[in-house]
């Protein structure tokens, strides 16, 4: 995923590129393998791979994929106990090297990745956020296009909560070429429709063993909107100081980012049904974090 990641940012010509891992070479030939393609492109970035940390030095966002992937039959949280030494010490040369970088987590599970992120770097919570919300987008939108009909360009959608089984794709803040969605689907449709939406990734990895291509065009958009400040608005993990009754952890919610990272939080009016989804996601995340080892 990091790969292809990189590919993306590089490919849009955002900025320049260090891709570090610790297997020696691998960073490197897959920084040569990506500036080749941008050649032919015509793209004028620099990509170049090191296994060292303090090759990121000065970097203004750091992406961090590192971590065991899902496999079939997993859950994100099946990762937890794995994952959560490898993001640590991954944070705390981000934390040295990087000082001043907007940190955005990838690596599953995301949510409480994140937090862990956080806290190995001692960053700012603003300055670190989680990518999952535009990936979860980038489902619900096919999903509903494949059922509507319709083309992929007039959707507007959102999905907010945890980057996992409970995450809300919001029906009623979702709108076809202006048109809401509960004037088109009824209440059992819009369900079965947020069912398939959450059954998406799982499919994806029993038939092909990993998610790759979507997750990379999310992160390329979250490392946009830092690198060139353009205060998007989208859907990412973010920790809460008492918006949605959340205090002390990060969930996906909607947010502006820019170069500071995270600027600003907005708070939606949930009913019954969408804030007790939300607040499975807290628990299921508090429960995780509960569960991390000494970091």
């Amino acid at each position: 995923m990091g790969a292809q990641a990189a590919l993306e940012v590089a490919s849009l010509g955002v900025d320049d590129l260090i891709l570090v891992d610790i297997v020696p070479g691998l960073a490197e030939g897959e920084a040569l393998d990506i500036s080749h393609k941008l050649s032919e492109a015509g793209v004028d970035v620099s990509v170049t791979g090191s296994s060292d940390y303090s090759s990121i030095a000065g970097a203004d966002v750091v992406v961090i994929t590192a971590g065991l992937a899902r496999k079939p039959g997993m859950t994100r949280m099946d990762l937890l106990g794995k994952n959560a030494g490898i993001v640590a010490s991954v944070a705390k040369e981000v934390g040295k090297y990087a000082p001043d970088a907007v940190a955005i987590t990838v690596t599953n599970p995301m949510d409480v990745m994140n937090y862990v992120v956080q806290k190995a770097t001692g960053f700012p919570a603003a300055r670190v956020v989680g990518m999952g919300g535009v990936l979860d987008l980038s489902r619900f939108k096919h999903v509903l296009s494949l059922r509507l009909g319709v083309s992929r360009s007039s959707i507007m959608a959102l999905v907010i909560g945890e980057h996992g089984e409970n995450m809300v794709p919001l029906a009623r803040y979702t709108s076809i070429g202006g048109v809401p969605l509960t004037s088109i689907l009824d209440g059992k449709q819009i369900e079965e429709t947020i069912q398939s939406t959450r059954q998406v990734a799982i499919d994806v990895i029993s038939k092909k063993g990993a998610t790759v291509d979507a997750p990379g065009n999310a992160i390329a958009r979250m490392v946009k909107a830092v690198a060139w400040d353009r205060h998007d608005v989208l859907p990412a993990s973010t920790f809460l100081d008492g918006q949605y009754g959340v205090s002390g952890l990060g969930i996906g919610v909607p947010l502006m980012l820019g170069a500071k990272g995270v600027e600003k939080v907005y708070e939606l009016a949930l009913d019954e049904g969408e804030r007790v989804q939300f607040m499975k996601g807290v628990e299921t995340i508090r429960e995780g974090i509960a569960a991390l080892p000494p970091l």
